[in-house]
C-alpha cells in the first residue's frame, strides 16, 4: 500500500493549506511559460509530448519526473549528466508543456508516452532515470520494455511498498479533483517543505510556480491528471514485480524520506523499504544519501549526480 501512499501524501503537500503570502496576488503562469532554465521541444499529438534536450553524448539519459511536478524539477542535474550524455527530460502527458486530456494516466500509458517518445527520437537503447512516480513508471517499462533499456535508475522511487486494498480504497477516497483545486500558498510552501531534510529559500520557485499554475487555463486539466494518477499507482502495483526486473539497476534516496514509508500505515524506515526491494532486484545497486528527504535530485542535487554517473560509468 504504501508505496502509493506516500506518492498520494506528496500531492497532498502540493495541493492543500491556509491563506496565501506573496505569489498569489500575481498573474497567472500558463504551464507553457513554465521556465525551466533550458529550452523545451514538443513532438507527437494526441498527446503531444514537451521535453528538454541537452548534450550529445553516444548514450542517451532519459529523467521522468514524479506526481504533480515537471521536467524542470531536473534542473540542477541537467547541465552535469550532459557533459557526458545526451539527457532528455520529459513532460509527462497531463503535466507541464505536454497535452492534457482525459488520459488513462497509469503507469502502463506512462511508460507507453516514453516509448513514443524515444521511437520518436529515433532512439534505440537507452538510461531511463526516474523520480517518484517516475520511478514505478521505469519500473514498469523495464517490465515490458527491457531490450530498450541499458540500465534502470529510480530515485526514491514509487512502487516498492505492499498496500491493501481498502487503504488504496481510502486513498481514492481522499484524492480528488476540487481536493487539488482548493490549494493555497502557506499550505503549498509548509507540505513542499516536507519532501526536504532542510528547506531553503532558494527552493521558493516551487511555491511560485504551483501557486501561479492554480489561475492557469489548463490547472482543471492538471488537477484531473493528478488524481487518475494516484489512482494509477494503485491500479498497477509492482511492489511483487521487482525481481522480474532484468537491467542493471540503481536504487537511490535519502535517508530521511518523509513520504517512503508512510508515516501513518507503514512503520519504519526509509531504509527498510528500499533494502527490502533492491534484494528482490537480480542486479541492483543501492545508494543511501545523509541529510537528505524524497526531492533528492534538488536537495542534494551533485551527490545524486555523482552517483548516477559513477554507476553508468561501471
Amino acid at each position: 500500500m504504501n508505496k502509493i501512499f506516500g506518492f498520494i501524501l506528496m500531492a497532498a503537500f502540493l495541493f492543500s493549506g491556509c491563506s496565501g503570502f506573496l505569489y498569489t496576488k500575481m498573474s497567472p503562469l500558463e504551464f507553457a511559460d513554465f521556465d525551466y532554465g533550458f529550452p523545451t521541444k514538443k513532438v507527437l499529438s494526441n498527446p503531444s509530448i514537451s521535453f528538454i534536450d541537452e548534450g550529445k553524448g553516444k548514450q542517451t539519459i532519459v529523467l521522468v519526473h514524479g506526481l504533480a511536478s515537471n521536467a524542470g524539477f531536473w534542473r540542477y542535474n541537467i547541465s552535469e549528466l550532459a557533459k557526458q550524455y545526451r539527457v532528455i527530460a520529459v513532460d509527462l502527458p497531463g503535466y507541464g508543456k505536454s497535452q492534457k486530456d482525459y488520459y488513462l494516466y497509469n503507469m502502463s500509458f506512462f511508460a507507453d508516452q516514453i516509448k513514443r517518445l524515444v521511437d520518436e527520437l529515433k532512439i534505440d537503447k537507452f538510461i531511463y532515470v526516474g523520480h517518484s512516480m517516475g520511478g514505478q513508471v521505469g519500473i514498469n517499462f523495464a517490465l515490458r520494455f527491457p531490450e530498450r533499456l541499458e540500465k534502470l535508475v529510480l530515485a526514491s522511487p514509487a512502487g516498492f511498498e505492499e498496500f491493501e486494498q481498502g487503504e488504496g480504497d481510502w486513498l481514492r477516497s481522499v484524492m480528488t479533483v476540487s481536493g487539488v483545486k482548493k490549494t493555497t500558498e502557506e499550505g503549498i510552501r509548509r507540505n513542499l517543505s516536507m519532501n526536504f531534510y532542510t528547506w531553503s529559500d532558494k527552493w521558493e520557485w516551487m511555491v511560485e510556480e504551483r501557486v501561479r499554475m492554480a489561475k492557469a487555463k489548463e490547472f482543471d486539466d492538471f488537477s484531473y491528471a493528478v488524481v487518475r494518477s494516484v489512482n494509477g499507482m494503485l491500479d498497477e502495483p509492482t511492489w511483487d514485480k521487482l525481481d522480474k526486473i532484468s537491467v542493471p539497476t540503481l536504487v537511490i534516496y535519502g535517508k530521511y524520506d518523509g513520504l517512503i514509508p508512510n508515516p501513518y500505515l507503514n512503520p519504519g524506515t526509509t531504509a527498510d523499504v528500499f533494502k527490502s526491494g533492491a534484494k528482490t532486484i537480480p542486479n541492483c545497486t543501492l545508494h543511501q544519501i545523509d541529510n537528505c528527504g524524497h526531492m533528492l535530485q534538488i536537495e542534494k542535487p551533485e551527490e545524486v549526480n555523482e552517483t548516477v554517473l559513477d554507476f553508468l560509468e561501471k
